[in-house]
Parts: structure tokens; C-alpha cells; sequence
């Protein structure tokens, strides 16, 4: 799949409004629905498309080209489908009952939640931070711990949590990721909640192929993958502004320094989409089964990105030109947001990097989100 050249430049056009509102445009999320984008991951069987990883996260980048908010918040709204493709078959048939373009927003930290075992399943309640693109979802995948068992996700509709209204931030505004709040607790019945160790396990209702592949193989690339089309985004700016103004950025197109960074900083950006479209080929090659060592260093690569595309931004931003600085460039805005991506815990890659050589030198796996 690709996204039209039409719906990109659509994103391209409700980007400032965007981050003004703090939330994607509708028309930009209808856009995409009609896309297809949001049925990529829902199983054939209700409609879906039960595309590959690779070519989702493509598209990803192709949209983060034009807005790293609409790619991060959209892109993490619809890699959910994957997940409730995994879970019971009647929470499938639940969630998909109006059709393959379900609208999931989720926050797997456990911190803020209180969850207590009943008949049936769990009293759920607390407080949820980061949850993005969740003003235009209808439900929502909360993390909690559950006693003697550890970390479980838990569907919840709509109609039984409140969005807090948080998001004011210095990057990524129009992600829109508020806080989800359950101040009296919610009955979740079992079939609605999902084990880390069934996602680690690949434990599933398919036939098989690509839901074979272990569910945080996925989530862990969507959470870094936009920032590679966000570079992309900051080299178009200096392209499309050679020799406008003296005072603005590339003032001099032959200007070798210039010329370096932006090599440099390309190079970064797509090593990193190298690295993430052969890992992904190399799981399909494998029937989408990696190894525990493939999977723990994919893990560690994908935590990179954001590292690395911090690096090309500050690259480009050392010489971006004076009107930089003011408050409202787009590239200062492009600075912030790739900078922003970095808080999430996915993209730290200090235990990740632990876990990779630990696992090297002989040591059992220690991280069960990968």
C-alpha cells in the first residue's frame, strides 16, 4: 500500500492547524481511513489487509514527510489492530463490528493504573498519560499490573474513561496525547485484556503468517519510524529554500560545510529505514519466527532512531539560518518534534543495549516487550 499523493499533500496542508488545535484535522484522519491506512494490520477475515510491517512503516514515513504528529499519532492509532488481532476472537469480532478501520488509542505504562481481580475479569481505574490520537478513538488499550501474574493490556470503550485535556507541550502538538482517566472503576472482562507473555509468545487466533510475528516487534518501530520522515521533511526545507534570503537557511548552496551536514544528516535518517525495512525482511524470510538474539537486537536498533535523527536534525539546525530561531519556523517545529520522540521509553536505548550484549556474552533475555 501507498498513501495517495493527494491525502499526503492533504497532511501537508492541516499541519500548522494541527499543532495549533493540539489534534489531527478530521479531514486528515477521514483521508486516511479512506486509505486504507487504519485496516492495514486488521486480520482478512473482517475486512483487513494483513499487510507487512515494512510496507506499513513506509507509509509511516511517507506521512511524517509531511507531519511527524499525524505519522506518530495515526501511525500508533493504527498499529493497534495488530494487537486486537491477537487477542480473543470475540473481542475481534467486538471491535471490528462496524468495520476493519477500528480507532484504538492506548498507554501501556501500568504506573497510574489499580487493577483488582473479579469474577469474570478486572476492576479497572486510575490515570494514563501519552495516550495519543485518542480524541478520535472509540476505544483504548490501558497497561496494568495484575498480582502474581505481571503485565496485562486492558481494552476499554469509550463510553468508560474520560480524556483529560494535558497536552501542551513544546513538539508533537498535534498528536493530541492527553491523559485517559477512570475515576470509578470499570469492569474489563477477561476477553478484553491481552498478557505480555501471549504477545511475547505470538499466542494467537490466526492462520498464522504475519501474526506469527511477536506483537512489540511492532509497536517498538512505531513509536521511532516518523522521525525518519521528519529528517527527510528538514532537508526538503533547506532544498526548496537555496538562495531565497541571506538571512535564512543554505544561504549559499556551494557552501561546503553546508553540503556536509546535509549529506550527514540524510545519511543518518535513511540508514535507519536500511536497518528497519531488512530487519522486517529478514523476519518474513523466517516465517515472521525470529530467534530470541534476532529480536533482542532489533529491539536495540530501533531504539537508535531517535537517537540518530536527533543527530541529523541538530546537524541541519546549526546552520538553518537565522529566521530559525523565531518562534513558528517549521524547522524549529521540525527540531522540536524529532527531539520530543526521544522521551518515550522505547527509544532510550541504554537497557535495551544491556540486554542485547548481556544476551551476546550467554545471558538469558531479560526484556519481554520485544
Amino acid at each position: 500500500m501507498s498513501i495517495s499523493a493527494a491525502t499526503l499533500d492533504l497532511v501537508a496542508a492541516h499541519a500548522e492547524e494541527g499543532r495549533k488545535a493540539r489534534r489531527i484535522s478530521d479531514k486528515v484522519v477521514e483521508a486516511l481511513r479512506q486509505e486504507g491506512f487504519f485496516r492495514h494490520f486488521t486480520p482478512a477475515s473482517h475486512g483487513g489487509r494483513e499487510g507487512t510491517p515494512q510496507d506499513f512503516f513506509l507509509d509511516q514515513i511517507a506521512i511524517a514527510e509531511r507531519d511527524m504528529s499525524t505519522a506518530w499519532a495515526l501511525g500508533i492509532v493504527a498499529v493497534h489492530n495488530y494487537q486486537i488481532a491477537m487477542m480473543d476472537p470475540e473481542t475481534q469480532a467486538e471491535v471490528f463490528a462496524d468495520g476493519p478501520d477500528a480507532m484504538i488509542s492506548s498507554s501501556y505504562n501500568p504506573v497510574g493504573a489499580k487493577v483488582q481481580r473479579t469474577e469474570g475479569g478486572f476492576l479497572l481505574s486510575g490515570r494514563w498519560g501519552w495516550s495519543s490520537g485518542s480524541l478520535h478513538c472509540n476505544w483504548v488499550l490501558l497497561g496494568g499490573m495484575v498480582a502474581e501474574e505481571g503485565h496485562r493490556t486492558f481494552l476499554v470503550p469509550a463510553g468508560d474513561y474520560r480524556i483529560d485535556d494535558t497536552w501542551h507541550t513544546m513538539g508533537l502538538q498535534g498528536t493530541g496525547s492527553n491523559d485517559i482517566v477512570i475515576d470509578t472503576p470499570v469492569f474489563v472482562p477477561e476477553r478484553r485484556s491481552h498478557k505480555q507473555m501471549d504477545g511475547f509468545n505470538s499466542v494467537h487466533h490466526q492462520g498464522g503468517g504475519v501474526y506469527d510475528l511477536p506483537w512489540a516487534q511492532v509497536f517498538i518501530r512505531v513509536v521511532n519510524t516518523a522521525a525518519i520522515g521528519a529528517v527527510r521533511h528538514a532537508i526538503a526545507l533547506f532544498r526548496d529554500r537555496v538562495g531565497l534570503s541571506s538571512t535564512d537557511m543554505t544561504k549559499s548552496a556551494a557552501d561546503p560545510d553546508v553540503l556536509e551536514r546535509i549529506a550527514r544528516a540524510s545519511n543518518l535518517a535513511e540508514e535507519c529505514l536500511t536497518v528497519m525495512v531488512s530487519n522486517f525482511e529478514a523476519m518474513e524470510k523466517a516465517g515472521w519466527k525470529p530467534t530470541i538474539e534476532d529480536r533482542v537486537r532489533y529491539r536495540y536498533q530501533a531504539s537508535l532512531v531517535a537517537d540518530r535523527c536527533i543527530e541529523a536534525m541538530d546537524l541541519l539546525m546549526d546552520v538553518a539560518g537565522g529566521r530559525s530561531v523565531y518562534l513558528g519556523s517549521d524547522f524549529q517545529d521540525l527540531w522540536h518534534d524529532v527531539r520530543m520522540s526521544r522521551a518515550h521509553v522505547a527509544n532510550n536505548p541504554v537497557g535495551f543495549a544491556r540486554n542485547y550484549a548481556s544476551v551476546l556474552m550467554g545471558a538469558e533475555n531479560r526484556d519481554f516487550f520485544l
